[in-house]
Order: C-alpha cells, then sequence, then structure tokens
C-alpha cells in the first residue's frame, strides 16, 4: 500500500475549457442533491457499524450500503437522476451508454422504469452473466472492442449516427448529483459529523457529488478518496495538478478501471477532497473479507476498495477512537474470483507464509522439515523429489502474524535447510504455486536401487493436526518422491502422493493403504501424470 496526501488549494484550480465554472462550484451541488430524482428506482441504503472491524481497528467504523441497492451498486442513482432530467423527446429517441459492468445495470433499469429505449456498448470481453444481467433489464446490448475505451467510442459513433442520449458514467452534473444523494442521507443517518468518509474512485463521479455536498454541509469531515495502485489517475491528477491519463490500468477493481478521470470530476475534487489513499490487491481481498465478517455480503474488488483505504488510512496516521464512514459502493462479484480473493486475504494480512524450501534427500529429512512446522495448519505442500541428492518444497503455512513468520523460518534455515519466503512475491503467488513439480529424473526409478514410483490420491477428515499425522505415518523405508497438498475450504482434505516402493515390498505396501482407513485412489497409470510427472525418458511418455 503507498498512501498519499494531495493537499488542498488556496484558491480555485484554473478550470478546463470544457468545464463550465458553474458546474465547478461545490456549492451549487446542495440545491442539485436535494433536487435529485433517484428514489424512483432507489433505496435509502443503510449505515451500518463493522463490529468486528470497529474493534479490531480501535475506531468506530460505519459501512454505507449500497451494495444493497436493486442493482447492488450506486450507479443507479446518477444514471436514473440523468434520465429523469432528459426531455420527453429526448427519451423518445432513447439512451445509450458504455460500460462494462454497473453503470450498463444503472441505465437498463432506468431505462425500464422510463419506459425509453436503452442501448448498452458493452466489450466483447464482458462476462456472460454480466451481459445477461443488463439484457434481462430490455436493454439492447452490443458488444465492440476488447476495452472500455473501444465500447466508448462506438457509443458515441451511434449517438451521433441514431440520435440517441448519450449518459457518461461519471463526468455530467446530474450524474454527479444523483451520487451525491448518498451524502444527503449521510447528513441524515449520522447523529453526529464523523471524522472521515472514504470514498471509491473511478471517473471521479461519486467523491465529486460526495465530497461538494458534504463540505457545504460539514466542511469539518475530511473527505478521502481511494484508488488500486494500479490504477490511480485521480490520486496522480491531483499531486500534478492536471489531469492525467495512464498508459494501462489494473482490472482487478474493474469498477474503477478508469485511465482517465472527468475534467468536471477533477475540478471538483481539487476543492473538496482531502486526501488520496492507494491500495493494492491483497488488500482490496482482505477488505472483501472483513466486510464478509461482519456483514455476510461479499462486495465486489471495487466495492471494497473504501474499506480497503480506511484500514490504510488508520495505520498510515495511527488513527484511534475516530468515527469512520466507508462507502461500500457495489457487490456484483464474478463468483469464480472468490478462490482467488481467498488465497490472498490470507497472505495480505501475514496470516499465511509461503515458503520454498530444499531439503537433502536421505532417510528422515521429510519427517525432520515437518516437525518444524509444529502445530501450523498448512494451506498449500508440494513436493517433488529433484535429483538424487535434493528435494523441493513449495509449502503455505498459516501463521499468527509477522513475528511467527519470521521465527518459523529462522527455525528452519537453523536446522540446516535451505529456505526462501516468496510471500511477497508476486509470480509465486500467482503462478509458481500451482506448478511446483517435475519429471521424476532418469534412473531414480526401479534401477536405480529406490524402487518403482506409485502415484496414489487419499482423501481424509480436513481437521486440525491430520495432515501432518498422515505425513508422519507414511513407512521411513519407502521413499516420498512427490507430495502435493492443498486446502480446498471443504471438509475432506485432498493429497497426492508419490512414492518409491522396491518390487519385493509392493504386498507390504498394499497392507499399508489397507490399514490407513483413508480412501485412496492408484493413479499410476493416469496418462496426465506420466506426461508431466514420470519419469525422464526418452521420448513423451504417453500411451
Amino acid at each position: 500500500m503507498s498512501p498519499s496526501d494531495t493537499g488542498k488549494p488556496a484558491d480555485p484550480p484554473d478550470l478546463p475549457l470544457l468545464v463550465n465554472p458553474l458546474l465547478a462550484d461545490p456549492l451549487t451541488y446542495v440545491q442539485r442533491v436535494l433536487q435529485a430524482r433517484v428514489y424512483d428506482v432507489a433505496i435509502e441504503s443503510p449505515l451500518e457499524q463493522a463490529p468486528n472491524l470497529s474493534q479490531r481497528l480501535g475506531n468506530t467504523v460505519w459501512l454505507k450500503r449500497e451494495d444493497l441497492q436493486p442493482v447492488f451498486s450506486f450507479k443507479l442513482r446518477g444514471a436514473y437522476n440523468k434520465m429523469a432530467s432528459l426531455s420527453a423527446a429526448e427519451l423518445g429517441r432513447g439512451v445509450i451508454a458504455a460500460s462494462a459492468g454497473n453503470h450498463a445495470q444503472g441505465v437498463a433499469l432506468a431505462a425500464q422504469k422510463l419506459d425509453c429505449r436503452a442501448v448498452i456498448v458493452m466489450p466483447v470481453t464482458t462476462p456472460e452473466m454480466k451481459v445477461r444481467a443488463v439484457a434481462a433489464r430490455g436493454a439492447e446490448v452490443v458488444l465492440h472492442g476488447d476495452t472500455y475505451d473501444a465500447a466508448c467510442e462506438e457509443a458515441r459513433r451511434l449517438e451521433a449516427e441514431r440520435g440517441y442520449s448519450f449518459i457518461h458514467p461519471f463526468d455530467d452534473p446530474d450524474v454527479i448529483a444523483g451520487q451525491g444523494t448518498i451524502a444527503l442521507e449521510l447528513v441524515r443517518q449520522c447523529s453526529h459529523p464523523p471524522d472521515v468518509v472514504y470514498v471509491a474512485v473511478g471517473g471521479g463521479g461519486l467523491i465529486a457529488g460526495v465530497a461538494s455536498f458534504l463540505k457545504s454541509i460539514w466542511p469539518q469531515v475530511e473527505v478521502v478518496g481511494v484508488e488500486p495502485s494500479d490504477a490511480d489517475a485521480m490520486t496522480r491528477s491531483l499531486q500534478q495538478g492536471e489531469r492525467i491519463r495512464l498508459d494501462q490500468v489494473g482490472l482487478f477493481a474493474d469498477g474503477v478501471a478508469v485511465r482517465e478521470v472527468g475534467a468536471l470530476t477533477f475540478a471538483l475534487a481539487r476543492q473538496t477532497v482531502d486526501a488520496m489513499v492507494t491500495v493494492d490487491t491483497d488488500a482490496i481481498c482482505a477488505a472483501i473479507k472483513d466486510v464478509f465478517g461482519d456483514t455476510r455480503s461479499i462486495l465486489e474488488p471495487a466495492g471494497a476498495l473504501a474499506i480497503a483505504g480506511l484500514k490504510a488510512d488508520v495505520e498510515r496516521r495511527g488513527l484511534q477512537g475516530k468515527q469512520l464512514v466507508a462507502i461500500a459502493c457495489g457487490a456484483n462479484m464474478n463468483f469464480d474470483r472468490l478462490r482467488f480473493v481467498a488465497e490472498r486475504t490470507e497472505i495480505s494480512e501475514d496470516k499465511e507464509a509461503m515458503l520454498a524450501v530444499e531439503i537433502p534427500e536421505e532417510p528422515g529429512s521429510l519427517r525432520r522439515f515437518c516437525t518444524l512446522l509444529g502445530t501450523r495448519n498448512l494451506s498449500e505442500f508440494s513436493y517433488r523429489l529433484a535429483d538424487r541428492r535434493r528435494a523441493h518444497i513449495f509449502v503455505g503455512v498459516q501463521t499468527s502474524g509477522t513475528s511467527d513468520e519470521l521465527e518459523l523460518i529462522h527455525d528452519v534455515r537453523s536446522a540446516g535447510f535451505t529456505c526462501l519466503d516468496l510471500s511477497n512475491d508476486e509470480l509465486s503467488k500467482l503462478h509458481l504455486r500451482h506448478m511446483v513439480g517435475g519429471r521424476l529424473p532418469a534412473g531414480a526409478g526401479e534401477s536405480g536401487g529406490a524402487g518403482q514410483e506409485l502415484l496414489y490420491r487419499f482423501e481424509f477428515p480436513e481437521r486440525p493436526g491430520a495432515l501432518m499425522r498422515f505425513l508422519t505415518s507414511l513407512h521411513p523405508n519407502w521413499n516420498i518422491s512427490i507430495f502435493h497438498y492443498r486446502n480446498h475450504g471443504a471438509d475432506v482434505g485432498r493429497i497426492v502422493v508419490g512414492v518409491q516402493v522396491p518390487s519385493a515390498e509392493l504386498a507390504d505396501w498394499q497392507n499399508f493403504l489397507d490399514g490407513l482407513g483413508y480412501s485412496y485412489v492408484d493413479e499410476t497409470a493416469n496418462p496426465a501424470y506420466r506426461l508431466f510427472l514420470g519419469e525422464v525418458a526418452s521420448g513423451v511418455p504417453v500411451g
């Protein structure tokens, strides 16, 4: 995480020529917000305390639950307010928007309510779930281009060609005012002004509306914007005093993946935003978990951005005893992202250490290494014989914090094992943890005296200590050549074991299996194993 203050200009900023000075005056948005039409489609979202997060951070943390809106995002406020301001003739011609997510659903819902035609241009890379959600509300979906920028160009072309009204996702005064109704609700819902309000920033429409209203009513309240560290267009723009266009943006928090903030939103932010904070992907994942712990709701990455920024700001400034509000702005999470979020959360909170360890290939070395892990639970354990002298282990170990991780690494190295800490290595977190392995070295099988390599899958009850008991129950005379375990969050643990057993001892091996009491499957003849993990030989080991 790399937070950075923007500071506030002493004088009003020089405005871009395309911005009307009246529209860039924060005070004008008090009336605009008060007159905004949003409640035909939106609810007044609740302001809820997050007790677990509050206790852990030493501050009172409140969540403004925009994830509970009908489209699971705040975006319908601005979209509807803009469309409700159109004339009957404009509505009759229809509206058009470019979006890959929440703005599209907001425009589609507003069009449904106002009984007008809506065309949404979406990148061809948009997940099918989001395309279906927009189409289900009666909007016509046009898939065009690989990026939002390409989709937006096509939307503008269709706007000119067919006479549609373009509904901008953020850089429009009516959209900004619609989003600003969140601040109006906060003023009603808070018995006293909070100390800080944290707002996710993409194009800037949400923070422009919220900050303009709040600063006009409660000038003492700090407004802090939050961006991903790989999509920090507003942070850089405020630092340099002009809009900066990013060459590329990270897509994990796709709801705020904007290369350039709006001209109007930037002008308003320069006058009303006290500071910006940037957070990385791991911090966003941890914030998703935090909100789930307090609400049992799952936010999308952009929706959890403000909470991640709140946590970063508390740590950076040492805030204690403050009233802090974070806008939980969206919950359109793709289900297939949940595994990634869960994996990255443990690492970001120093609750999982990822280690690469080399051990000598000699009797008892694996058992000696496992003893060093103690009673700690494992999230992953990959072992592969490298050659006749050594073996490599990739292990994910649950720890109680940084000091526990450092103590474990010290113990492993003191025992004579080479150990590399990979907990902060992006390549390892994303890829290598799933790629550890390799084929058995040539000549390491029966002809090498160690025995034929057998491969088995096992299932055992997933309870504390079960994996360690399995590891220590294997016969010391049989050489383990492969071991892989990964915690899947289920009640059954699943492991793969490669073991070299001399032909004369195969009956003993079978007796061991029968007496173990675990369900198992012999995978020795599996062609995938022979291709990717079997002993190196001339030619490709398939067939």
